[in-house]
């Protein structure tokens, strides 16, 4: 009997290579452009990982709509990076296939945005493999409801219909939503992670998708990590 009846998936730096962040910048650039602002690199840099607080604050400086600017930035974002997918820029890890062997339903839930997630499952031709997939809606709700938040795995557990369930990331965000919702968490320590402190332990620690095959058989010992949580 398998361990888990279903395995979730964070997207970016599990299933594809993590966005160049300067074609993140450009595309919040363009959007301040498009709203008449000449943005600050602090302005810019403020709405990578955002806040809703942040979010409203510059608005506020700068007399715009928080929900339309909003919607924009993530429209622009979206975009720039299905173009980066087109253009090679964001490929597939090369251990991606071996999920198809895996004995469990699979889904996706990432804080990208849902249509980038749906992209990268048509481009790659990866719908066949997943029974759900959620990223964010390009919404002032949106951002409130990323991880760590467990708002879109709960969404995911209802699809699948069950809470036996583990999920992959790479982040402590991942960690730490996983935990919320009450499920295991398997961190893979890809090469940009390398020396990456986590805010919590995660059940397992792995190297390669291709270690699940163990976790989900029940051998999954090797890969509980023997530390403690980061303080």
């Amino acid at each position: 009997m398998p361990e888990y009846d279903a395995v979730l998936f964070d997207n970016d730096g599990i299933l594809v290579e993590p966005t160049d962040r300067a074609v993140l910048r450009g595309a919040i650039s363009e959007t301040y452009a498009e709203f008449g602002v000449d943005p600050t690199s602090e302005e810019v840099e403020e709405l990578m990982g955002v806040t809703l607080d942040t979010l409203e604050g510059i608005a506020a400086e700068h007399g715009l709509d928080p929900a339309e600017f909003w919607h924009r930035r993530d429209m622009n974002a979206s975009e720039a990076q299905c173009e980066l997918i087109r253009d090679g820029g964001k490929p597939l890890y090369a251990d991606v296939p071996t999920l198809s062997e895996l004995s469990a339903d699979l889904g996706v839930v990432s804080n990208n945005q849902h249509r980038t997630i749906e992209h990268i499952l048509e481009f790659y031709d990866l719908g066949g493999l997943f029974e759900t997939h959620y990223g964010r809606e390009p919404t002032l709700e949106g951002i409130d409801r990323k991880k760590p938040s467990a708002y879109y795995i709960e969404r995911a557990l209802t699809d699948l219909d069950t809470r036996n369930v583990l999920y992959v990331g790479d982040s402590g965000v991942d960690v730490l939503a996983a935990a919320e919702a009450g499920l295991d968490c398997a961190f893979v320590r890809r090469p940009h992670r390398e020396g990456y402190e986590l805010p919590a332990t995660p059940a397992y620690e792995i190297e390669s998708l291709e270690d699940l095959h163990a976790i989900l058989r029940g051998d999954g010992g090797a890969f509980r990590p023997d530390m403690e949580p980061a303080t």
